[in-house]
């Protein structure tokens, strides 16, 4: 595998992104957990954990084909 700067630079954007979105789905999970929003609002975030989860499949999906694209 080479590990040139476009390699690098998909990586540390891949990373990121994740970051980003297990950090707000970890937020989610606290909020859905105390359960002091009203049942219109926590049925909203129950929607949006279970849609970042995706995106963050999505993610890795798109991750995986971009090594394939780059590697050949």
């Amino acid at each position: 595998m080479n590990f040139g700067i476009e390699f690098w630079a998909l990586t540390f954007d891949f990373v990121g992104k994740v970051l980003i979105a297990i950090t707000a789905l970890l937020a989610h999970k606290i909020l859905i957990k105390e359960k002091t929003l009203d049942k219109i609002v926590l049925k909203e975030m129950k929607l949006e954990l279970s849609a970042g989860f995706l995106g963050v499949m999505f993610l890795i999906i798109g991750y995986l084909l971009h090594l394939k694209v780059i590697n050949g």
